[in-house]
């Protein structure tokens, strides 16, 4: 495990996945992230997929290669390239293995860096092959909800700025696994603003599809403390609790990819959402997690 600090808080990272893992702001003694085997997970990386794929696979050229949920760099030990007390720079590169899955020779760099209210995420894929790279690639922070005793998970909302106008998710289907419709549907909301109940997450997640989305606020209506999150670099954000298991966390997830429709076994190249890096070349994906306590 990995710390580095400042000031204010305190940030542990697992190797293992370059998966955040405690995000302790300590003038209030308070971890952000979840620590519990209900969902024994922190705040994975998704690289290079995100969500499931059919038949667990995709194509490339017609060939078929197998695909787990999320991708596979969850599973990777990531190298430290730098470190200091407020920073850390982690990779993982592609191994005979991982060619296996996904035939290409890519490297993911991923940067923590605490600020002075938070902590800022910066993903580098970098395109080591001679060919083009296609790929998605996400986060999936679970935050504590509540944030403070006495309080309840519906005392809490989800802020969406600048508010959309038209905002739409995709619909879920369960086969049992989730996937996508195809549809996207009208979702509630008032001004921007979603008021958190479980019953909201019966169908499993929600893939929020609002384009020009700058930051979105997980915040307490009771105390006013929040988490925001700046996610100008991404396409989609997401939002996800447990289904049936009425969880205090919730995840707020920025996406640069989906999910794949029900049925549609895919090429990689036009997998909907997908993001391209050509060869020798890399792309940057970065958002910032502020803190008001």
């Amino acid at each position: 495990m990995i710390t580095i600090q400042n000031s204010r808080f305190r940030v542990a990272i697992n190797e293992v996945g370059a998966e955040l893992t405690h995000f302790v702001d300590q003038t209030t003694g308070r971890d952000l992230m979840w620590n519990n085997d209900l969902w024994p997970k922190h705040a994975p990386v998704l690289f290079p997929a995100i969500g499931r794929s059919n038949e667990d696979s995709y194509l490339i050229d017609g060939k078929k290669f197998e695909m787990p949920q999320h991708g596979f760099v969850s599973g990777l030990t990531f190298a430290v390239l730098n470190q200091t007390d407020s920073a850390v720079t982690l990779s993982a590169r592609a191994t005979d293995e991982t060619k296996k899955m996904y035939p290409f020779d890519f490297e993911l760099q991923v940067t923590f860096s605490l600020t002075a209210d938070g902590l800022h995420l910066k993903f580098d894929v970098k395109n080591h092959d001679s060919k083009d790279l296609s790929f998605s690639l996400g986060s999936h922070p679970a935050f504590n909800v509540p944030f403070a005793d006495g309080e309840k998970f519906t005392d809490y909302q989800v802020a969406l700025t600048p508010a959309p106008k038209d905002l739409t998710n995709f619909e879920i289907v369960k086969t049992p696994n989730p996937f996508r419709s195809g549809k996207s549907l009208p979702f509630k909301n008032e001004d921007g603003v979603i008021d958190l109940t479980y019953p909201m997450f019966d169908a499993g997640l929600i893939i929020l599809n609002a384009p020009g989305l700058e930051h979105v606020t997980l915040r307490s209506k009771v105390s006013g403390q929040s988490i925001t999150l700046d996610v100008q670099d991404f396409d989609y954000v997401t939002l996800w609790t447990k289904e049936g298991a009425n969880a205090p966390f919730l995840c707020v997830e920025p996406f640069n990819g989906l999910p794949d429709v029900s049925g549609d076994l895919r090429e990689l190249k036009s997998k909907e959402g997908n993001h391209h890096v050509a060869a020798g070349e890399t792309v940057t994906m970065a958002y910032t997690m502020h803190i008001k306590a």
